[in-house]
């Protein structure tokens, strides 16, 4: 089996993947009316490869029929054994790259056809940030029907990329099993597909701070003969280890996620992994006994030392606990809020309003140009967080409220606080339709949209287009090296402002 082989039968399956051929351009890809698709399933077929799909699979056309194919590359050519039939488009696992694309490279990550968490190792960089760069200009055009380039359109920038995107991630995110095989408890990556955990103390993404502490709780579980977690028969203690590493002050926090609040040798367990695990400053616990797939339950403890480890981005720290949100590239980080400071323009009298806030990482970086910031998420214990960040840094032009920014936002306003910039960063499902329509009712001068989604990014910029803003500017920021995603910062200015 070569190096351009995939013969394990799996895929990487996503949301939306019926969409991908309108989202991604793919015309015609529909056989003619009444006309069964020209494949059957395990059909071994040659299909060119004209471009990626939005999960970064190959899309491959035989004879007019779309296939996607993990790991082909546009302008190859390929054999693939058919794995799914549908009317419109079908999947095929790649076999044989037999005419190579230029920018195809060898992935350097040993498990990489067996591990789902990176898509694009096998193409060069620059050519993922081309990529990158394309997937947004194809969804603002297609989904959100936006002029893009010279003329009026939005100009949208070349994506920023990293010197070094190798060992990037500040926190792993680990599931713990039972593999017979690999002797006893494993914890890694789920492979391909599936829910099947890949063994692996390796990730050439994450830090290596992140690896070594994972490797040693999981050589510390075994020893002990702590019980790794069943998820068929919902039975075991440890179902997932997360490790965060602060990049600026070197603390490590782990977090055991278990089905209960103790185990035979649990305190055995926690004196080891002090002792073990360099940098240790926090080792909490949360506990999920649900029979879910959820990571996290409801209670998290702190066990031994701080209940945060402490971070800093542009001279701004943050105190990361076992549950907040903060983001996994931290040098990526600050591209990303420099470039939202320079999109809100700030000159030191305007009011701001960061919606979807989180623990306060946008709100504190705009308070520093700004009269004042609020900030609202509808996560308590995040506000809490944002509260507290603001107060590590002396920040007191700041207020933070919980609550859903569509509800928060116009009572504030009736409290005569009108904001001159917006900003939103909201989940992948984008922003709720309701706080659309409070920012078109409000009328800020400025609004600037984080989002990590070009798709229902585009969505929204249409409806803000259609309720008298203009898109001026985005900028891709590749925060993810070697995935399928892209963050994207967009400056939208009112139509009668803007110049």
């Amino acid at each position: 089996m070569n190096k351009h082989t995939r013969m394990n039968g799996r895929d990487r399956r996503g949301p939306g993947l019926a969409s991908s051929i309108e989202k991604h351009g793919v015309r015609g890809a529909a056989p003619e009316a009444g006309r069964r698709p020209p494949v059957e399933m395990n059909e071994i077929v040659e299909a060119g490869v004209i471009g990626l799909g939005h999960e970064g699979e190959g899309v491959g056309r035989y004879e007019g029929y779309t296939l996607f194919i993990p790991g082909a590359l546009p302008g190859e050519r390929v054999k693939a054994r058919v794995s799914e039939v549908k009317k419109q488009f079908g999947r095929a696992d790649l076999i044989q790259v037999l005419e190579e694309s230029s920018d195809r490279v060898a992935p350097p990550c040993a498990i990489y056809e067996q591990c789902g968490g990176c898509q694009l190792q096998h193409l060069a960089y620059p050519a993922q940030l081309a990529w990158k760069r394309k997937m947004v200009v194809d969804a603002l055009e297609r989904i959100g029907k936006l002029r893009v380039g010279d003329g009026g359109g939005a100009i949208v920038h070349p994506a920023i990329g990293m010197n070094e995107p190798w060992r990037y991630r500040n926190k792993a995110q680990v599931p713990i099993g039972f593999d017979l095989g690999e002797g006893g408890l494993v914890g890694g990556f789920y492979a391909l597909g599936s829910h099947d955990i890949a063994d692996m103390d390796t990730c050439l993404i994450q830090h290596e701070r992140n690896d070594e502490t994972v490797a040693a709780v999981k050589r510390i579980a075994r020893e002990l003969g702590v019980e790794a977690y069943d998820e068929k028969s919902h039975t075991g203690w440890l179902r997932h280890v997360v490790a965060k590493y602060a990049f600026a002050s070197g603390e490590v926090m782990v977090v055991l996620v278990v089905t209960e609040s103790s185990c035979a040798v649990f305190e055995e367990l926690i004196e080891r992994i002090c002792a073990e695990v360099p940098g240790v400053a926090s080792i909490c616990m949360n506990v999920n006994p649900e029979r879910s797939r959820a990571v996290f339950g409801e209670r998290t403890v702190t066990l031994w030392g701080k209940d945060s480890i402490v971070d800093s981005i542009g001279g701004i720290r943050f105190a990361i606990s076992a549950r907040s949100f903060y983001q996994v590239n931290p040098a990526q980080t600050e591209v990303l809020y420099r470039t939202a400071l320079e999109y809100a323009a700030l000159t030191g009298g305007e009011t701001v309003i960061d919606a979807y806030c989180g623990i306060g990482t946008i709100s504190l970086f705009l308070a520093g140009k700004a009269r004042r910031v609020y900030g609202v998420e509808i996560v308590p214990d995040a506000v809490e967080d944002a509260r507290a960040n603001a107060r590590l840094n002396g920040i007191a032009n700041v207020e933070f409220a919980v609550g859903r920014a569509e509800a928060v936002i116009p009572a504030w306003r009736e409290e005569g606080i009108d904001a001159d910039v917006i900003v939103v960063d909201p989940p992948r499902k984008g922003c709720d339709a309701a706080l659309l329509d409070t920012i078109v009712a409000m009328r800020p001068k400025r609004v600037v949209y984080v989002s990590c989604n070009p798709s229902t990014l585009a969505r929204d910029l249409r409806v803000l287009e259609d309720g008298g803003f203009r898109t001026v500017e985005v900028q891709p920021v590749d925060m993810f090296p070697h995935t399928a995603h892209v963050e994207v910062i967009v400056r939208l200015e009112r139509k009668d402002t803007a110049q």
